[in-house]
């Protein structure tokens, strides 16, 4: 029997799961579920894992896959599968997922997001061949990672940001942020005390705070496309 902070916590990470395809990073559980510290977020993926609802994908930053989820979480009509047949069990308390998709949608590249390089101003007819299993509804276009202001939400340099094209983010959501019409960033947006904050997710860089008109939403994380040489 699972606590309510794990049952909060694998439902979030659920949630987060269908609606970006990466699992949510521990500052964003850690606010989620509202606690003082990642350590007490540690503790709970940990018993979810040893309960078997969750499990960590080795050799990838920020990836957590969920196996099953709670029995109550399951709808009434799908708790008559036999308490023996662990595979019935697991597909039946997992929401329906879409069909693989083999299809290739070509979005623009924008090329690397850094300082001094409004989005706009990397524009042009570079174009980036993605699977369309990856991408939702919306517009896309990629970017490529310069720097590593965002390691601990498991983006790296060099990685390929897919992003949809929106003017609008909810606080804690990881957005490409055009500032002073001069900068494009990636970082998570928050909104506090009538100022937009743009905290990155590394330890050793600081959060910039900035005017609401100093700064302008030009899209949000999607995905991540990460190549192995």
């Amino acid at each position: 029997m699972l606590t309510a902070k794990q049952h909060e916590l694998i439902r979030f990470i659920q949630q987060r799961l269908e609606e970006t395809g990466i699992s949510p990073s521990f500052e964003e559980m850690k606010e989620a579920l509202d606690l003082k510290s990642k350590s007490g977020v540690h503790r709970l993926i940990s018993a979810l894992e040893e309960r078997g609802f969750i499990r960590r994908l080795a050799n990838r930053a920020r990836a957590l896959e969920v196996i099953r989820m709670p029995e109550d979480a399951v709808p009434a009509a799908k708790r008559s599968a036999p308490a023996n047949d662990s595979v019935s069990v697991a597909r039946a308390a997992q929401p329906a997922m879409r069909e693989p998709a083999n299809d290739v949608i070509e979005i623009p590249l924008h090329g690397r997001i850094a300082a001094g390089a409004p989005i706009e101003a990397l524009e042009g007819q570079a174009s980036m061949p993605v699977p369309a299993a990856l991408l939702g509804p919306g517009e896309h276009y990629a970017l490529e990672v310069s720097g590593d202001s965002m390691v601990e939400a498991g983006i790296f340099d060099g990685d390929y940001a897919l992003v949809r094209r929106t003017d609008t983010a909810r606080d804690g959501e990881i957005v490409v942020a055009l500032v002073r019409n001069e900068e494009a960033t990636l970082k998570y947006l928050r909104r506090v005390n009538g100022m937009i904050q743009l905290d990155p997710a590394n330890g050793a860089y600081e959060p910039q705070v900035y005017r609401p008109d100093e700064v302008v939403v030009q899209g949000k994380l999607a995905g991540l496309l990460r190549r192995y040489h």
